[in-house]
């Protein structure tokens, strides 16, 4: 598949990742303003994605294995990973990417389909988007994450 046929391909850096709510609440930033992130497609099917807090602390010690458990599970909370392979799909004159999880950070993750909507803006930026409902609630949610392309991005890393 060539970029023509999937605009996909190549390396993105996330812009921003809000969420806004069905039930009226302000917008939320999950992992803040300065969150930062890496989405990468492969023209073999393969997809990887990471996203970090900004400002992340480091760990006290050298080896994650040794230091607090407090501090390990800040780190934990504050990455998100996931990778498999991907398929692009048309519904109803919407483009979706189906990223069919194979490792994660979160293992409940693995073995899922995670179904992103896809929007190319004029600027070249990649929105990819996705409603579901906040945990253990019935109130819906949108996340909307932007992208831009590592090439052509000038946010702060």
């Amino acid at each position: 598949m060539d970029k023509i046929n999937n605009p996909l391909l190549g390396t993105w850096q996330l812009v921003r990742w809000e969420i806004t709510y069905g039930d009226g609440r302000a917008p939320t930033l999950p992992f803040g303003a300065q969150a930062t992130g890496l989405i990468q497609y492969t023209g073999d099917g393969w997809m990887s994605a990471c996203i970090a807090r900004g400002g992340r602390g480091r760990l006290s010690s050298d080896s994650v294995r040794s230091a607090p458990e407090a501090e390990r599970l800040a780190a934990f909370e504050s990455y998100f990973q996931y990778a498999g392979p991907y398929e692009v799909k048309g519904t109803a004159g919407q483009q979706q990417v189906v990223h069919k999880v194979s490792h994660s950070l979160n293992p409940n993750f693995v073995g899922t389909e995670q179904v992103r909507n896809m929007t190319f803006a004029a600027d070249g930026g990649l929105t990819l988007s996705a409603s579901d409902t906040v945990p253990g609630t019935d109130v819906a949610r949108h996340h909307r994450l932007i992208w831009s392309r590592a090439s052509s991005f000038s946010g702060a890393a």
